[in-house]
């Protein structure tokens, strides 16, 4: 699905944030991206995302260089992918309701499709009954699961998590992850960034290491080893 071919990236002032990464995730694959912070993660993210460019090598989706796109193309592209971050980015001054309804808008899906679809995704979330309430009502783990259905209400074919338990509880982040490895489990792939050691080892998934912007480990079945 997603495959780096030898990529580095270096940013003004001969910053090298990633240096001949060549790594693949599969279709449905589960894995966790770890590293100290300026490891390369951030950067490798943004590569899929295509909002930065590779100096050397390419970056392919599904067998497409994302960095060759269109503009009207890759925007179609990201729509395939869903952000979720540590800081939640709600629309205040919106619902719970409406802020994925929002999501939904710009994607350009129909009223009807919307009325259908919110609910949906809050219940699998477990926020049914917060629907009317604003991001200012909620707790942080709540915070983060309106945001995780957001990032799913138009069924990407990946989700990208950075750093999504970073500011929670350990009670919050055990739910949150759970909610992750639910959408895994329904066929999305999920790409996580974290530096918590307790999240990593129990998934018992794959787990690529960075150093240095390096592939230092890639674990099928790994635990946090930085």
């Amino acid at each position: 699905m997603i495959y780096f071919d030898k990529v580095t990236k270096v940013y003004p002032g001969e910053s090298i944030a990633l240096e001949g990464v060549t790594l693949s995730i599969e279709p449905k694959e589960f894995v966790s991206i770890v590293g100290h912070s300026g490891a390369g993660k951030t950067t490798l993210l943004k590569l899929i995302l295509g909002e930065e460019k590779p100096s050397a090598g390419a970056v392919y989706f599904e067998s497409v260089n994302i960095h060759k796109l269109h503009t009207r193309d890759i925007t179609d592209y990201r729509r395939r992918i869903g952000t979720i971050f540590q800081d939640f980015r709600l629309l205040p001054s919106l619902t719970v309701y409406e802020n994925i309804a929002f999501a939904m808008e710009a994607a350009g899906r129909t009223e009807e499709e919307i009325e259908s679809d919110v609910p949906h995704v809050l219940e699998l979330v477990n926020l049914s009954k917060k629907m009317s309430n604003f991001p200012k009502e909620l707790s942080g783990g709540e915070k983060q699961r309106v945001a995780i259905a957001r990032a799913i209400v138009n069924q990407p074919d990946i989700i990208i998590a950075d750093e999504p338990t970073g500011n929670l509880d350990p009670v919050s982040t055990y739910e949150i992850i759970q909610i992750l490895k639910k959408i895994n489990d329904l066929g999305t792939t999920v790409i996580l960034t974290t530096h918590n050691k307790g999240v990593v080892d129990s998934l018992k998934k794959r787990v690529i290491t960075m150093e240095d912007g390096k592939v230092v480990r890639d674990d099928k079945s790994g635990k946090f080893s930085i």
